[in-house]
């Protein structure tokens, strides 16, 4: 006679793997998701690897040791920023207690650093250009360079920003060459003359192109999409004016004062600030731009505005250095060597090298800035993301690089920790 064998055993319930989990500090239902899924794996003791996976998933901060100051996946510019629990006059004027404007706080700063007369906000720089569009040439030409015509990271391309606008695009000159008789033979039917700053790549050899004091007197006014945000090419913010990898860099106010009627750029860029688009120049085109529907859609809240405030405020008071992408951008090398000599001190196999950082963010292409970092061999980028503060690498020539121009001097530690578990 045959014995039955033995039922499997019963796998434990997911109330019970979630309520194993209450020390990871995450919510209930994302603790019993991650019960879930290892249960459904038929491997409930892996349940711990879920709730770290589902940790991973949360906006968190990162320490960013790519050598790119401007990393698009890891925010652009960093930015310290807080506001306490309270309401501010947001669309309050406190002078008549009658209701205000949003625009009237940080705009008229930012004009003001930028020697405009005035200026407007709205939630990145896409938007920026897109509200100017729509606002001065829906249904009418604009006329832009077909060597202008751009395509930037997250699928920004500027042909179909204009459709989306309602311009209709009026290409001229050819892709490497562009004349100021091509902008004046579009004049007499173009809305505006647009001009982009070609930020993220370069065209070189035979090539032309018209500069916006050419472009002013032909009649249409002219836009110019800086995308970069330097507000001004003296940068007065630095005791030591601008760095050299700055030398070929169109700034706002040096852009308008050559003729532009309106200028768009990006808030975290080489502004230093939080994402956010703003378009500074002409009073009354910045009034039709913030009378226009769109402007609602697209202008930012709150916290956006008083970050922001806070930056324009410090370019005025000439403190932009003591930005965070101004400190690590224009860091000295001696300190930076000094760094990373004394974290490669602590940890075995590390080696204090130099290396290049680079602006990123679309700014500057083929600009690169002098810098210090660590060496490990071999690819270690997985586990020091894993850290317990994530530490994002690259690895160059074999070996697993850390860029000390984009960590934070107090970093260090956390570095140095997590290189030493590396190692070990």
């Amino acid at each position: 006679m045959t014995q039955a064998s033995e039922p499997p055993p019963r796998p434990p319930s997911v109330d019970a793997v979630a309520r194993s989990l209450a020390g990871s500090g995450l919510p209930h239902p994302l603790r019993v998701d991650a019960a879930r899924a290892a249960v459904a794996r038929g491997a409930p003791e892996l349940a711990g690897e879920e709730i770290e996976l589902a940790r991973a998933r949360l906006l968190q901060p990162v320490v960013n040791a790519t050598g790119v100051l401007l990393h698009t996946n890891l925010g652009r510019s960093p930015l310290e920023a807080s506001q306490p629990p309270s309401y501010t006059n947001l669309e309050l004027d406190l002078t008549t207690g009658r209701r205000g404007s949003r625009r009237d706080h940080v705009g008229s700063l930012l004009a003001r650093a930028a020697g405009a007369e005035a200026a407007l906000v709205v939630n990145n720089g896409a938007a920026a250009l897109l509200v100017v569009l729509a606002a001065l040439a829906a249904g009418r030409p604009t006329a832009v360079s077909r060597g202008e015509l751009i395509e930037i990271g997250g699928g920004f391309r500027l042909p179909e920003i204009m459709a989306l606008s309602g311009s209709r695009l009026l290409e001229v000159g050819t892709t490497n060459r562009t004349r100021v008789d091509d902008y004046r033979n579009a004049a007499p039917e173009a809305a505006l003359l647009l001009k982009v700053h070609t930020s993220n790549y370069r065209i070189e050899g035979f090539t032309a192109t018209t500069g916006v004091a050419e472009l002013a007197p032909l009649g249409p006014p002219v836009v110019v999409d800086l995308g970069s945000g330097l507000l001004d090419a003296a940068c007065p913010w630095l005791a030591d004016g601008p760095p050299a990898w700055l030398a070929s860099e169109p700034a706002v106010r040096q852009t308008l004062d050559a003729g532009a009627a309106l200028v768009t750029f990006s808030g975290d860029k080489l502004l230093g600030g939080p994402q956010a688009g703003i378009v500074a120049g002409r009073r009354d085109l910045i009034d039709a731009c913030a009378s226009h529907p769109l402007y609602r859609v697209a202008r930012p809240g709150g916290l956006v505005l008083a970050a922001l405030q806070d930056v324009a405020l410090a370019y005025l008071d000439r403190r932009a250095h003591e930005l965070p992408f101004w400190r690590m951008a224009t860091a000295p090398l001696s300190g930076l060597r000094e760094r990373a000599e004394a974290i490669a001190g602590s940890v075995a196999g590390a080696e204090a090298v130099t290396c290049s950082s680079v602006a990123g963010g679309g700014a500057l292409p083929g600009v690169d800035i002098p810098s210090w970092g660590l060496a490990l061999p071999g690819d270690h980028r997985d586990p020091l993301r894993a850290a317990p503060r994530p530490i994002i690498a690259r690895v160059q020539h074999g070996d697993t690089l850390l860029d000390l121009r984009t960590v934070a001097p107090e970093d260090d530690p956390a570095v140095a920790a997590a290189l030493a578990a590396v190692a070990g």
